[in-house]
């Protein structure tokens, strides 16, 4: 790589983390979702049920435990009872032990891939869910609106706020060449091409210390590269053949960093925005850069949005795939279909703190 493209690559890093930094800053004053700003009602119980689904190696795993513990003692309900997810198992055995005890609300103590788990088993549920956020993206959280580095706040959201329905999306992943075939729930994002390789490749390390900005450097190495041929069916329209370098699928659109990715994905309008990004060199990614920072509206070709309720994708080489921020394994196709209002998730109120919020 020659000494000046390795120059503009450094420039983009320190420009996504500047530009990231100043949109947290504005996020709150420009950014108003559907989940938070639409039909939310009172949860109408004296009492609450309440199990969690708690990832233990996440770094406040303890302090959330006595937060609910003290939470639920001052609201005069039973003791929450807690289920640990292991590496072995994120928290499909759990949620299902979670919900064999009927609780009113599961709260999800972990980061994207347990909270995407819990999800799965709690669509087409009445059963709420409570957000905890301990991760590092903690995706669905910042989209309905909470704050990720509140603790306090998060546990009196998923006990005393309020609730609403939000849609869910399921993706359908299949490989031809290892027979393999496996179908996962998502609530943010998900995705086909660079966006899943960036994933796969971030170190572990540097995650750990610096957070999101991790993906930057993973996401500058990966900027060269070639395009792959697919073809694209949206709604069961014909088949469009298109050269990529990534697809995703937005059920909402606000990603780390305060960055609004995909300004109108609303998170219960029924339907997906399809991204089909398909830039030739990192000077087209400069310019997908410039137009989502400053959501700039004006239309351009290696960077196409369209909406659509079910999607399509077949690849004649596998292609690596994600889901929410976790790589999902390589796909020759993929069916993406979303789930309107599937799923029951609480949200912030007028008041937190005391048995009164849910009276």
């Amino acid at each position: 790589m020659s000494d000046w493209i390795l120059y503009l690559l450094i420039a983009v890093a320190l420009a996504f983390a500047t530009s990231s930094w100043w949109g947290v800053r504005r996020l709150k004053a420009l950014h108003i979702r559907s989940t938070v700003a639409g039909e939310a009602y009172d949860i109408g119980l004296a009492q609450q049920r309440v199990a969690v689904v708690l990832n233990p190696v996440k770094a406040r795993a303890e302090e959330a435990r006595a937060t609910i513990q003290r939470a639920c003692l001052a609201a005069g309900w039973q003791a929450p009872v807690f289920y640990e997810t292991t590496a072995e198992d994120p928290g499909f055995s759990q949620v299902k032990a979670a919900l064999a005890g009927k609780p009113d609300v599961v709260l999800v103590g972990g980061g994207d891939g347990t909270v995407r788990v819990v999800a799965e088993a709690l669509a087409h549920t009445e059963i709420a869910m409570g957000l905890i956020p301990l991760g590092t993206g903690n995706l669905l959280a910042r989209n309905v609106d909470l704050d990720v580095s509140d603790l306090h706040a998060s546990v009196q959201t998923a006990l005393f706020g309020r609730q609403r329905y939000i849609d869910t999306a399921r993706m359908a992943i299949e490989n031809s060449r290892t027979g393999h075939y496996s179908e996962h729930v998502f609530l943010v994002i998900a995705g086909i091409g660079m966006d899943a390789e960036v994933l796969a490749d971030t170190n572990a390390g540097l995650k750990k210390a610096v957070g999101w900005l991790a993906y930057t450097e993973a996401g500058v190495r990966h900027l060269p590269g070639r395009r792959k041929k697919v073809s694209i069916s949206l709604d069961d329209s014909p088949e469009q053949i298109r050269n990529i370098r990534s697809v995703l699928f937005a059920n909402c659109g606000l990603v780390p960093g305060g960055i609004d990715f995909i300004p109108q994905a609303m998170i219960d309008d029924g339907m997906l925005d399809v991204v089909v990004m398909s830039p030739r060199s990192v000077m087209g990614w400069l310019l997908m850069y410039v137009k989502i920072m400053f959501k700039h509206s004006g239309k351009l070709p290696i960077m196409t949005v369209y909406r659509s309720g079910r999607v399509v994708i077949k690849c004649p080489e596998p292609m690596p795939t994600q889901l929410d921020g976790d790589t999902s394994g390589e796909a020759t196709k993929l069916t993406v279909q979303v789930e309107p209002r599937s799923l029951l998730v609480r949200v912030r109120g007028q008041s937190h703190g005391s048995s009164a919020a849910i009276r």
